[in-house]
């Protein structure tokens, strides 16, 4: 078998694919009672993501090495990655919404390597002798994940903002749980409240008094008055069931994104003494990267010890998506350094 032509052909099905599953899932939005429509969202991206696999898989078998050497195979590679964590999101959340945006995110990576790149560039080549290494596999898979999955959930984020109109709203669910604090009543803890708390928060309606001896009450804003609750937010509860199920997706996805940056980095730090004889050389890529990891960095820790929700993470989310495409195509398209081999301005 020719794998050359099976790659020329996976490429363009791929494309082809993630295109036609875009459009099904535009059309399951717009027009929500036609039936079988979600169920075809996802088995387009399944095929794509099969695609994809085999695309790379032959690349492999024909180059000898695994293919993130060049632009050509990391765009794929970061195509296969957003459609694999896609499958993820939209089983967690059980929402067509999540193919409204996932689905251009893998189209438009699968365009651009498939129809944009010069021919050239498509082609495998023998390996520098910085990438001869066994951390190729390691470092530049993990790193492509991570972003693969940050990317993810930062469109979710980005689909909130839509969603809520960049409304500040006040949701049931928060980073810690059900609700914006959990008070046990086993104990007088719940007597000696401090007054900042008992002012700044209210009981949770929709909590029975069967569900154990935890209370849960919802955090509000210091400003706003008991009689104004009713009034927030002006969204229908659809939308407000929609945005909580996508801040609560948006948020597990990037938590699942940030340990495999982490450990991408200090992968790429192991390597680089191996191959220059330093682990930071403040590369332009190394400092994007940095920077993408301080990002993500900010954004669990407001969630998760300052407990922020809705739109203000959310906007920062939407900062580490355009972070992201700097560290992984701004860096090589715009800038020369030791990460200089996909550049071809």
């Amino acid at each position: 078998m020719n794998l050359v032509a099976l790659q020329n052909v996976l490429d363009n099905t791929a494309f082809a694919v993630l295109f036609l599953t875009m459009l099904i899932y535009w059309v399951g939005v717009a027009f929500p009672k036609i039936p079988y429509l979600q169920a075809l969202g996802t088995a387009g991206m399944a095929i794509a993501n099969l695609c994809i696999a085999v695309l790379l898989g032959a690349r492999w078998l024909e180059a000898g090495y695994f293919p993130l050497s060049n632009l050509y195979e990391s765009l794929f590679f970061l195509a296969w990655g957003v459609s694999a964590i896609h499958l993820v999101a939209e089983q967690m959340s059980r929402s067509r919404l999540v193919g409204v945006f996932s689905a251009p995110l893998a189209m438009g990576i699968a365009a651009f390597s498939a129809l944009t790149l010069p021919g050239e560039m498509q082609q495998s080549a023998p390996l520098v002798p910085a990438l001869k290494s066994n951390w190729l596999m390691m470092h530049v898979s993990v790193m492509m994940l991570s972003y693969a999955t940050l990317m993810v959930g930062s469109v979710l984020a980005i689909a909130f903002l839509i969603v809520t109109r960049a409304q500040n709203i006040e949701l049931r669910g928060s980073s810690i749980g059900t609700g914006g604090y959990r008070l046990k009543r086993q104990s007088s803890e719940v007597d000696s409240l401090s007054d900042e708390i008992t002012t700044n928060a209210i009981p949770d309606p929709t909590t029975s008094a069967s569900s154990g001896n935890t209370a849960v009450l919802t955090a509000i804003s210091p400003t706003t008055a008991v009689s104004d609750v009713a009034a927030l937010p002006s969204l229908s509860p659809q939308r407000l069931n929609l945005a909580e199920t996508l801040d609560n997706i948006s948020y597990r996805i990037i938590g699942l994104g940030f340990p495999l940056l982490t450990i991408g980095i200090i992968a790429g730090a192991v390597w680089a003494n191996e191959a220059w004889g330093s682990y930071w050389s403040w590369d332009p890529k190394e400092t994007w990267a940095l920077i993408t990891w301080l990002v993500f960095a900010a954004y669990l820790h407001a969630r998760i010890t300052r407990g922020w929700q809705g739109r203000r993470p959310a906007i920062l989310a939407s900062v580490g998506f355009v972070v992201v495409w700097v560290c992984y195509l701004g860096v090589n398209l715009l800038g020369k350094g030791l990460h200089s081999y996909g550049w071809f301005f």
